[in-house]
């Protein structure tokens, strides 16, 4: 499967950049800001596909060099560019299968814990500590929506946003039952505990996207908001909840300062509900949106993440694993994402 072709890329390009001369492209915000994007994401690729065909290059002429020239230093020089170039291309390998609709879309996360009161609720907050550590060390931004605390520790609901390029194409490869197995910090009797939480990973809409939602369907709800974010949400009814009737599905925002904010990010919230569950009514998008969303419990896992009686962390999808737990609890999920995504090809 051809995956990059820079011709056609470099002609698509071309095409977009004549579409900003047309005398009436401003017109229509909107659609000029969809074309710019593209324009910005088609741009990265074709700079980043010269950068790294001009170092290719360069190393041939610095082995032929080196053949009829040998010199230790430029030998060592041509072992390290080996190896850098291999770094690059595995990096650029992994950009070219964000290919699908919505890859490079921000992406809207939610952690649910399963059943086991507090231990569930402390494994859910340890994954939303996780992806936090990922987004930072790719230089995303994560944006908390809606937070509802544990009973004695963890969390019952986090709801956030990482915000920046493809976030949503690497995001979405953690849909799915995560499920832990450790000597329990709230077991008095030092026994082992399996715990799950689930995953659940949607696209942000962008006004480009049409989504129909009738005002009469929408029941909103307000409330004082209980989450982090500094005094001010307490003292009034910001925090907004909106409930679609036809479907029965919620969701709920108190991270920004007013209600009119919250109102609109809840509402992107529910686009991309009603979208997704618009994609898995039409069965060819079924594979690409709803991932291995499995019910909350054992056997239907994704990932499995062992810290007694031994370390592991395994995909059951892909049988990727790797040894060091603590690396991954600290973001170092990039592995993961990628050999998921080389197997969706």
């Amino acid at each position: 499967m051809n995956l990059f072709d820079i011709v056609e890329l470099q002609k698509e390009l071309k095409e977009l950049e004549e579409k900003t001369s047309e005398p009436n492209f401003w017109n229509d915000q909107k659609n000029s800001n969809k074309v710019l994007s593209k324009i910005k994401i088609i741009k990265n690729k074709c700079v980043e596909y010269d950068r790294i065909s001009n170092e290719i290059d360069n190393l041939i002429e610095l082995t032929e060099l080196s053949q009829i020239e040998p010199d230790e230093s430029i030998e060592k020089d041509i072992i390290k560019n080996t190896n850098q170039i291999q770094k690059d291309l595995e990096k650029f390998e992994l950009q070219t299968l964000l290919s699908g609709k919505y890859d490079s879309n921000n992406a809207i996360v939610t952690i649910h814990p399963g059943a086991g009161g507090t231990e569930s609720q402390d494994w859910a907050e340890m994954l939303y500590r996780m992806y936090t550590r990922w987004a930072n060390k790719n230089n995303y931004q994560v944006k908390e929506l809606d937070y509802l605390d544990g009973e004695e520790a963890g969390l019952k609901s986090v709801t956030f946003e990482v915000v920046g390029e493809n976030s949503y194409g690497y995001m979405k490869c953690e849909k799915g039952v995560h499920r832990l197995v450790r000597i329990s910090p709230f077991d008095a009797g030092g026994r082992r505990h399996t715990s799950f939480a689930s995953v659940e990973v949607l696209p942000e809409i962008t006004d480009d996207i049409e989504i129909e939602i009738n005002a009469d369907d929408l029941r909103i709800d307000t409330y004082r908001a209980s989450g982090a974010g500094g005094q001010h949400i307490n003292k009034t009814s910001s925090a907004v909840r909106i409930t679609h009737l036809p479907t029965n599905i919620v969701v709920a925002c108190q991270s920004e300062r007013s209600q009119i904010q919250n109102r609109e990010t809840a509402m992107k919230m529910l686009k991309s509900k009603l979208l997704d569950l618009k994609e898995k009514e039409q069965k060819e998008k079924i594979e690409d949106l709803k991932g291995d969303q499995k019910d909350i419990a054992w056997g239907s896992q994704i990932r499995s993440y062992v810290f007694c009686p031994y370390t592991m962390v395994k995909d059951h999808r892909t049988n990727y694993e790797v040894g060091n737990v603590e690396a991954v609890m600290n973001g170092e999920i990039d592995g993961f994402m990628e050999s998921y995504l080389k197997a969706k090809i």
